[in-house]
């Protein structure tokens, strides 16, 4: 898992689409704008993001990026699909949870997952969360993104016989991970995984899914 300080990693969903009709030369081009764009998104937020931004960013020319990208938007579009298949693929692999050991491991693995994908998107994501997007489109794809993500987790806490409302534990679960994730990185912090995802599941393990808290 990528730690605090590393950068964000290159796009690994929705890009590959548009990329296998590419050559390699301009594979590896749009890779670099790809990483560009998400570190300027990253450093800068989107609405302050310039297109300039990311030409210096990536070392190439403005030519080079419009043979690529018709415009920020564009870059930024191609950076939200492969948010939304990361995160789709995360709604699907969560399996039932149950309240022992078992559950307890299933539940902690999934949540290494999701850290993971909140970090190589936590800029898309930002821009979401925040409404900072210029594109109704874009906003309603990432709504739509999060909110099919919050209800799968509410059906699996729905599946237990705790006291909290599925709905609201769903979306309190995705808002813990996704601050948890952008404080620490923000402000540079250096913290274990191990210990931040043991003490992750064994609060959402507990609270979310009537866990034992001995086990």
């Amino acid at each position: 898992m990528a730690r605090p300080g590393d950068g964000p990693p290159l796009p690994t969903g929705g890009a590959p689409a548009q990329l296998r009709a590419l050559r390699a030369q301009g594979r590896r081009t749009m890779r670099k704008l790809l990483a560009a764009g998400m570190k300027v998104f990253d450093e800068r937020g989107y609405q302050a993001a310039r297109v300039d931004d990311v030409v210096k960013a990536a070392r190439t020319s403005h030519g080079t990026f419009y043979l690529y990208f018709a415009n920020k938007e564009d870059l930024f579009r191609v950076l939200a699909e492969d948010c939304v298949s990361a995160m789709e693929d995360l709604a699907d692999d969560l399996g039932p949870v149950a309240p022992g050991t078992e559950g307890y491991e299933v539940l902690r693995a999934w949540l290494a997952r999701f850290v993971d994908t909140y970090r190589r998107h936590g800029p898309v994501i930002r821009a979401w969360a925040e409404a900072h997007l210029d594109s109704p489109e874009l906003a309603r794809l990432g709504g739509a993104s999060m909110n099919a993500l919050a209800s799968r987790i509410a059906e699996r806490i729905a599946e237990q016989d705790g006291s909290v409302d599925p709905g609201h534990a769903a979306v309190a679960l995705v808002a813990m991970v996704e601050r948890l994730n952008y404080y620490v990185l923000s402000r540079g912090i250096t913290i274990d995984d191990d210990a931040l995802l043991d003490t992750l599941a064994s609060i959402v393990h507990v609270g979310m899914f009537a866990g034992d808290p001995g086990r």
